[in-house]
């Protein structure tokens, strides 16, 4: 990335089919870390300014992609920015958007909007890595705040942010957790990637996969110790396609 003449970075936000979550998130962090905002210049975001530039060196994208001029607006971006970061759930692997493939788009469309689903433009869920490029991405639903924080420091350290590659099940050993399956629950825990701090196990609800994948999961020994806990293969499947449903149709293709 650059920038000369010691400008700061400019910095735009965008949101797609997504409940804006992760940008909200966005704004509490920057209340405590108001360093970071000396150290870029926000542009564009709608949550939290009315202020608007197209000229911007860093996008963070929320939202999946569902229309077609979705993917035009995502193409803008993409040649506008020199960094492009996918932020959260919906941009990084479709989210709980994507919870509807592998299903008939026009029954989902006449179940959700009903007699107005042919005045209803959306078509088919795809994260945003996959209509553009991306550099980076967060995962979360929605993001942790202080992830965030770490992964500007590092874009402005000319770095891409790093992730941990190891399950959440790691961090709830860390953290002393008991598994929640010893409590006769389930969790995504043994496939999902770390860097949530195992936040739900430690409150005693079963990771649901938010942050989708970790590199290397083993999906049918999940599914085995599913099935082990009283989970048949349907269930197994509604667990699995709330978050994770683009990444299984990616695998299975």
């Amino acid at each position: 990335m650059t920038h000369g003449n010691g400008a700061r970075p400019r910095v735009a936000f965008f949101d797609f089919a997504s409940c804006e979550g992760c940008q909200l998130t966005i704004v509490d962090a920057l209340q405590t870390h108001v360093d970071l905002l000396q150290a870029l210049e926000i542009v564009q975001f709608r949550e939290a300014m009315s202020e608007r530039s197209d000229d911007y060196q860093i996008a963070f994208i929320e939202g999946s992609c569902t229309r077609a001029r979705d993917e035009e607006r995502l193409k803008a971006i993409r040649q506008q920015a020199q960094l492009v970061v996918a932020l959260g759930a919906c941009a990084h692997i479709g989210g709980v958007n994507a919870g509807r493939i592998g299903q008939s788009l026009e029954a989902v469309r006449g179940y959700v909007y009903g007699p107005d689903a042919d005045a209803i433009d959306t078509g088919p869920v795809r994260p945003v890595g996959a209509v553009i490029p991306i550099d980076a991405f967060l995962p979360g639903c929605p993001i942790d705040g202080e992830e965030f924080v770490r992964a500007v420091k590092a874009l402005l350290q000319g770095r891409l942010p790093p992730l941990p590659e190891y399950p959440v099940c790691a961090e709830c050993k860390l953290r002393d957790n008991a598994c929640v399956y010893t409590m006769g629950k389930t969790c995504l825990g043994p496939v999902t990637r770390a860097g949530c701090g195992a936040i739900c196990p430690t409150y005693r609800v079963g990771c649901e996969g938010c942050r989708g994948l970790a590199p290397g999961a083993n999906l049918t020994s999940l599914r085995t110790v599913l099935a082990e806990h009283g989970l048949d293969d349907r269930a197994a499947d509604d667990s699995l396609h709330l978050f994770l449903a683009a990444e299984l149709a990616e695998r299975e293709s």
